[in-house]
């Protein structure tokens, strides 16, 4: 048995009897054996009851193992220590067993996730007891020697959980602690280390945060930790110097001895910086719990220092501060610190590497919305980490596709919202990431898939490289594959942003047409034949013949159907109107669509979806295409008020629908001399509507508008008129020319229509000098917000 004290067995006992604390299975073991020892020497007298300390009997048990036989033994104890009675057979063969699987918990035991490994220092030639306090308090009032083996001692009882209460209410020992720390860290590292351990240990649980607050322990460590960093650039700096003048004197040998001894020393002082280091984050780590405690230290730059930390090399103190970093992130105001001190960057350099909770924690931290915002947004060239960061997380999806699924899903997290951002996506197309995500989507079979892998291939099939890509070998075959046969929703949706693509990879659905039809034909799920529909219309391929395939499927019918407002949702009444723009290219097809009555269909919605510019945007681009075929452009000029509806969205506020609308009006001008006539009014009357305004205005006298006439009262024309001042008119390319005279040829231009000529109204006909040129046909404005997924967006 192992030797106990008796005066731990007495405390041990006031504790029970008390309640002050929850007792410890292997603290009741205890108590029993010094209750058997008192009453055994009971029995030899009262003399030997003040004497139990030096009339203890030791057994030493040398054979106890797993196959130790308890019983056995337990009466062999009892034979031939006479000091035992032989009703004590029970206790005895209790504390054997207890003895023996305390010895096997001991093997296992590990450090709790928030205790600190034991450090260099903490060694001890004796063991701790918690009678002995008030000694170890002297000691802090001694030399630095004696303060740290005090401190030390009090920290052997600080370890212990269950010491931490009777430590709590000694005021005089954390009092002499916090004392001691604020007056002599700076001439011992191994003190300030031990001190702070110390409070560590109390940190480590809610409870006794207050009493750790009380002390300013927290405030303290931020100094000291501040004045450590400082140190340490000097350190690297003297270091640099040496090293310099080792290398322009490399022949001299005392100059390479002395940068030896300063790195050696160097070495020495920064694992018991690190140490310290490491306790005393840990501390705050702890204590920022508390969110007005982590305010306090965000006001002292708590980031700032994290972020200068992690320069660092050694790995447990880099686990602590991403860490701390991680839950730092969360506020936004430490987001921004990490962004001024370029923390995203520091992080890189972390990834990959072989320590376990490293790589994780540092995932975790690039994996947070938080960082990955901060990522989109910096100002600072975002794709001078951007751009190497990318492989670099593909590379270890390939690691950990088949090693470590939490470490492949925190890659998946970072590179899904990195594709959440155009900017991004293209560099996926020069990196294995790709084939990699295709191979695990193939892997799937027909088991649902992780929302995070098919959402990232989502994002990627918005590329247009990257849809080239995922189009190599087999891959569209086996995403349509998957799609069809498992109604997958999904990967549809990937399929529809691979077809928005001109280019060759458009030309390779033309085998699946007939397949994604007739999804539309049955009941199916809204959402699947939403993306169905949205597959077919992006197919704007001139080679297809259309009107095969609406009458194969019977399609016509169904997209009438689908018109009337409130039959479906608006997403699949949007795809129908898109899917009629599609069609409509083909003149055949066209004339299908005003037999069937779908023109009519479509002002209807119009009307009723005049407040919606996606609505608006697509029904004006299908009457776009309906006029350049003879048949529709009749019913759509005589038979409908569609050109009046036209004119009136001519000047809407979104310039997409502007757009659409002049280029259908300049069509209806140029077949249609009536409506050209009021186009051309129209026009002319919007664009030179400030210039009528005024003559309006003159012509009303002295009850015109304030605003021509001066700040004097006097009119900006003074006596003249307006109509006699031809320099105000457009000169040289314009309407009247540099010297005033207007020639026959504008006369006769104007009474014939013909304005929108060379030297007609800018803004007429197929030209639009103050906004783009005319689409060519069969190009479709991708949204309302006219911009298509593979444009180059513009960045100041």
């Amino acid at each position: 048995m192992e030797k106990l004290q008796a005066e731990d067995a007495r405390y041990l006992k006031r504790k029970v009897k008390g309640g002050s604390l929850d007792v410890h299975p292997t603290e009741k073991a205890l108590i029993v054996q010094y209750e058997l020892e008192a009453t055994i020497l009971g029995e030899m007298g009262d003399p030997m009851v003040g004497e139990r300390k030096e009339c203890q009997k030791i057994i030493r048990l040398k054979s106890l193992n797993a196959n130790t036989d308890i019983a056995t033994l337990a009466r062999k104890v009892v034979e031939e220590c006479r000091l035992i009675h032989p009703s004590k057979l029970p206790e005895v063969e209790q504390l054997l067993f207890y003895l023996l699987n305390r010895k096997k918990s001991d093997k296992r035991e590990k450090h709790p996730p928030r205790d600190l490994a034991p450090f260099e220092g903490m060694e001890l030639d004796e063991e701790a007891n918690i009678n002995r306090i008030d000694h170890y308090v002297e000691l802090l009032y001694e030399d630095i020697p004696e303060k740290v083996r005090g401190a030390t001692l009090i920290l052997h009882l600080a370890r212990n959980p269950d010491n931490l209460e009777e430590l709590l209410q000694n005021e005089t020992a954390l009092g002499a602690l916090a004392r001691v720390l604020r007056e002599d860290w700076k001439q011992s590292v191994d003190l300030a280390t031990t001190i702070i351990y110390v409070f560590f240990c109390f940190s480590s649980f809610s409870q006794f945060h207050g009493q750790v607050t009380h002390y300013k322990i927290g405030a303290l460590c931020m100094n000291i930790i501040e004045h450590e960093l400082k140190r340490y650039d000097l350190w690297q700096d003297e270091l640099q110097k040496k090293a310099a003048a080792c290398d322009n004197d490399h022949k001299n040998q005392n100059v390479k001895k002395e940068h030896e001894k300063a790195f050696k020393k160097y070495q020495g002082l920064l694992i018991k910086q690190e140490q310290l280091l490491q306790v005393a984050l840990h501390l705050l780590l702890n204590l920022a719990e508390d969110t007005r405690t982590e305010l306090k230290m965000r006001n002292k730059n708590i980031v700032h220092t994290l972020v200068k930390t992690l320069d660092r090399e050694d790995e447990e103190l880099l686990v602590l501060v991403v860490s701390f970093l991680k839950k730092l992130s969360i506020f936004l105001e430490n987001k921004n610190d990490m962004a001024e001190t370029y923390a995203v960057e520091k992080l890189a350099r972390l990834l990959p590497c072989k320590h376990e909770d490293l790589l994780n924690t540092t995932l975790r931290l690039h994996a947070s919305p938080p960082l990955i915002s901060m990522k989109q947004k910096v100002s600072t060239a975002p794709h001078s980490f951007i751009h190497p960061f990318i492989p670099l997380c593909a590379s270890l999806l390939s690691v950990y596709v088949s090693a470590d699924e939490s470490q492949r899903q925190l890659c998946m997290c970072i590179l899904y919202h990195i594709s959440v951002d155009d900017r991004f996506k293209s560099m996926f197309a020069y990196t294995d990431c790709i084939p990699q995500l295709m191979k695990m989507l193939f892997d799937c079979g027909e088991s649902p898939m992780d929302p995070e892998l098919i959402s990232f291939c989502i994002n990627l099939a918005a590329n247009k490289r990257n849809a080239q890509v995922i189009c190599e070998g087999n891959g569209l075959k086996m995403l349509m594959k998957r799609g069809l046969k498992l109604k997958d929703v999904l990967t549809m949706k990937m399929i529809r942003n691979v077809s928005q693509h001109d280019g060759p990879t458009k030309n390779l659905f033309i085998d699946y047409v007939g397949d994604l039809a007739a999804q539309t034909g049955v009941q199916e799920r809204e959402e699947y034949v939403i993306e169905c529909l949205g597959t077919l219309a992006n197919l704007t391929i001139p080679d297809l013949d259309w009107e095969l395939v609406l009458k194969e499927y019977n399609l016509v019918p169904f997209l009438k159907d689908h018109l009337k407002p409130g039959s479906a949702e608006d997403d699949l009444i949007l795809e129908v109107v898109i899917m009629i723009g599609t069609v409509s290219m083909d003149d055949s097809c066209a004339a299908m669509m005003a037999k069937s009555g779908i023109i009519s269909a479509l002002i209807e919605l119009l009307n009723s979806q005049q407040e919606d510019d996606e609505f608006v945007c697509q029904i004006v681009y299908v009457f776009y295409q309906m006029v350049f075929h003879q048949a529709t452009r009749d019913v759509i000029i005589k038979d409908t008020q569609a050109p009046a509806y036209l004119i009136d969205l001519m000047h809407d506020k979104n310039a997409e629908i502007r757009k659409v609308c002049d280029n259908t009006l300049d069509i209806i001008a140029e077949y249609d001399e009536e409506w050209g006539r009021k186009i051309q009014s129209e026009k002319f009357r919007w664009h030179n509507s400030q210039w009528l305004e005024m003559v309006d205005n003159r012509a009303m006298g002295d009850d015109g508008e304030p605003f021509m006439y001066g700040d004097d009262g006097e009119p900006f024309m003074h006596n003249g008129d307006i109509l006699e001042r031809p320099d105000l008119f457009y000169s040289a390319d314009g309407i009247i020319p540099a010297d005033s005279t207007i020639s026959t040829e504008f006369f006769i231009g104007y009474q014939n229509g013909d304005m929108g000529q060379a030297g007609g109204f800018p803004g007429s006909m197929n030209i639009d000098t103050f906004r783009q040129s005319t689409v060519t046909s069969g190009q479709r404005p991708a949204t309302a917000s006219g911009f298509r997924p593979e444009e180059q967006l513009f960045y100041s």
